[in-house]
């Protein structure tokens, strides 16, 4: 379980000013569930993710994982990121094995577990093969290959999918739920893409900001495993969406000026549900 407690984060800037990231955020995410957190550049997410990690400390508040305050990384929690960080020199297998070989696992064992996870990511006959023979979505399976065969009981994911074609997308989201629905690990995933956490996750936090904070909390209610043509995850899509227009808004206006304002999709009437990278 996550526990984050009225969290505040404070980025100095030059001159002495200040910059508010975090405003008072509070958020509770129990073992094996599946939250994501949306909102516009700038908002916090990541800032709130590398909190969780124990890559930066909060300037107020407290995090806690299974009640114990987080001070610095550790090996219950470890993160996927949207570069995949492969070794261009080593094996996929050797990749996914090196956190095992850090640790003094040996030779024998730590390349059958390493094989195990490469098999649950559908690479097993690619497990001699180098980063560059590879489509960037198997870098990405690999990336979360090597998470796993670490054992974390949370897999903090920020933006994992985000530099990949619509197609390779969709085909990770369902290896993800199958892994998760497989494994029961807690996942915290950070994404601007709207439809993608309505798609894997049983919650949605929608952030706010300028000071980043949590605006809303949205349930999904379908059931598992998520089916892409459900109305309802359609419907959930339109009210996030609704909630974080006025957000969106606020970042455009301050970037291009007063007289912006933020276009509907000319056939849904809304905006369109991936928030960008640009705001």
């Amino acid at each position: 379980m996550i526990t984050i407690n009225h969290v505040n984060k404070t980025f100095s800037q030059r001159k002495g000013v200040s910059y508010s990231a975090l405003d008072n955020v509070s958020l509770t995410i129990g073992q094996g569930e599946f939250v994501s957190i949306v909102g516009p550049s700038g908002c916090g997410k990541s800032t709130l993710l590398n909190l969780i990690a124990g890559f930066d400390k909060a300037t107020a508040g407290t995090i806690a994982v299974n009640g114990r305050e987080v001070s610095a990384p550790g090996s219950d929690r470890i993160v996927v990121f949207q570069e995949h960080g492969l070794f261009p020199w080593l094996t996929v297998l050797d990749n996914v094995a090196f956190g095992l070989k850090q640790k003094g696992v040996s030779k024998k064992e730590r390349h059958a577990l390493a094989l195990e996870q490469i098999k649950s990511v559908h690479l097993t006959k690619f497990a001699g093969h180098y980063p560059f023979e590879l489509s960037g979505g198997m870098k990405q399976r690999v990336a979360i290959a090597r998470a796993l065969v670490m054992e974390p009981e949370i897999l903090l994911m920020d933006e994992p999918f985000a530099a990949l074609d619509e197609q390779t997308r969709l085909i990770l989201h369902k290896d993800l739920e199958d892994i998760w629905l497989r494994t029961g690990k807690t996942i915290l995933f950070i994404t601007h893409n709207i439809r993608e956490a309505v798609l894997l996750s049983d919650r949605v936090i929608v952030m706010a900001t300028q000071p980043g904070r949590i605006k809303r909390e949205f349930t999904v209610q379908a059931a598992r495993p998520h089916q892409s043509s459900d109305p309802l995850l359609h419907a959930l899509e339109d009210r996030i969406m609704e909630a974080l227009s006025d957000e969106l808004e606020k970042v455009v206006r301050e970037e291009l000026g007063h007289e912006y304002r933020l276009k509907t999709n000319p056939i849904s009437g809304s905006a369109a549900d991936h928030l960008g990278s640009g705001i």
